[in-house]
């Protein structure tokens, strides 16, 4: 990957990294907080996510009702994503328009309006998709599963947070949440894209730099312990389709393991894309693939983890195949774990899998969007030389490292299986 950036932090803590890129007339900027519902106490599951939300609901120099035409009319695109450990708003526009949108992050860093009314007219809209998500048995099981796996951690809750949570947040915890955490001490902003660095740097420097610094957030730091041993939970609802979840104990994106485990990732389920904008390339090279879906133990499959900054979880999802039962299946994926962890994968499989997961890294990170996301994103669990090195440090990989770590961190002792059962009937 190229290293032409720069990087500068603000008096006011900002970190600003800007990456020129000439080759289209386009400007991606993005907009990153240390904030995540990793952040959130019980009570206020989810709070972040809707925080997120009110940031769409305007301020006096920019109302709610012209900001999306604002930027639509101008030829740019924008969204926003709320995680486990962060929250990032980001606006591509062409070059020439991205001033909007630097005026726009400024302002709403700080100017953001929480009107009560919009605030219950949100938690409709909130509740909503948290109501539609309870109808899918994929997000129930999944919700289950990630309960089991984290008593203690804030990993326990979805994003969405909790239907109780959701019913009684008050728009005074909104915006204290607002006021706690979106600060430029507690924000990294990345830019990419047909621009001059001392131009842009200047322009960023007037608008973000007379923003004052708050006091640093504060953190709730309750480690996982150990698991004792393999955890198991059923389910039931309407449907005819069985589900199954295996889901391990996986490390911090900064661990040194984070590249062996991407590439047996790659080498069993197929590589994940580790960029909320990429798409996939096709499993049907990888060893679960043959020993699941080609000998009918599933009908469909998915493997993959997310870049987080404490550890995760790595889940693989079954579709089971209706003429097998859930024992069957998680026989015959346990059977290649096991194959992975007794046997030294060979040099040319290895190969394979290595080439994929780079593929798949690249396609992820070509775009001037994406260039400007990962300058952010890496940042948020680990570092930019993170982005910078993980081609180099995949190629580095061996097969008695995937050996190794398949046998550390694929182990029954560390994981969570659950299953849902359908019970006939349609799936709401």
């Amino acid at each position: 990957m190229k290293k032409e950036f720069t990087k500068v932090k603000l008096s006011n803590g900002l970190t600003v990294f800007l990456k020129e890129i000439h080759s289209a007339p386009i400007i991606s900027s993005w907009v990153w907080y240390r904030v995540g519902s990793k952040d959130e106490h019980t009570g206020k599951t989810g709070i972040s996510h809707w925080t997120e939300h009110m940031q769409f609901k305007g301020t006096t120099k920019f109302p709610a009702q012209i900001l999306d035409k604002s930027i639509s009319r101008e030829g740019g695109s924008w969204n926003a994503f709320t995680s486990t450990d962060w929250t990032t708003y980001f606006e591509t526009m062409p070059a020439d328009k991205i001033d909007l949108a630097l005026r726009l992050e400024a302002d709403r860093m700080v100017n953001s309006h929480f009107d009560a009314k919009e605030v219950a007219s949100e938690r409709t809209v909130i509740i909503s998709e948290r109501e539609g998500h309870e109808n899918e048995p994929l997000f129930r099981l999944a919700e289950a599963v990630q309960h089991a796996a984290f008593r203690i951690h804030p990993y326990h809750h979805e994003v969405i947070g909790d239907l109780a949570d959701l019913h009684t947040i008050t728009r005074d915890d909104l915006f204290q949440h607002y006021k706690t955490f979106y600060a430029p001490n507690n924000a990294v902003m990345a830019v990419a894209g047909d621009f001059k660095t001392k131009d842009m740097l200047a322009r960023i420097k007037k608008l973000f730099g007379p923003i004052r610094s708050k006091a640093t957030p504060p953190r709730l730091k309750r480690s996982e312990p150990a698991q004792a041993g393999q955890l198991t939970l059923s389910m039931s609802g309407p449907g005819e389709t069985t589900y199954l979840q295996a889901a391990y104990r996986f490390p911090a994106a900064s661990h040194p393991d984070f590249y062996a485990l991407s590439v047996l990732d790659s080498l069993l389920a197929g590589p994940s894309n580790l960029n909320i904008f990429g798409g996939g390339i096709s499993n049907r090279t990888s060893r679960l693939y043959r020993a699941l879906i080609d000998k009918e133990f599933a009908v469909g499959f998915s493997g993959g983890s997310s870049a987080t900054i404490d550890p995760f979880m790595y889940t693989f999802t079954l579709t089971v195949h209706q003429k097998r039962t859930p024992q069957e299946a998680l026989a015959a994926l346990d059977a290649e774990i096991l194959r992975v962890q007794d046997e030294l994968v060979s040099k040319d499989e290895i190969a394979i899998a290595i080439k994929q997961a780079k593929a798949l890294f690249a396609y992820g990170s070509e775009s001037i969007t994406n260039q400007a996301f990962w300058m952010g994103y890496s940042e948020m669990f680990a570092s930019y030389e993170w982005f910078l090195t993980y081609l180099q440090k995949l190629s580095k990989v061996t097969p008695k490292d995937i050996q190794r770590v398949a046998r550390e961190y694929f182990r029954p002792s560390s994981r969570v299986v659950g299953t849902y059962l359908p019970t006939g009937g349609e799936e709401a």
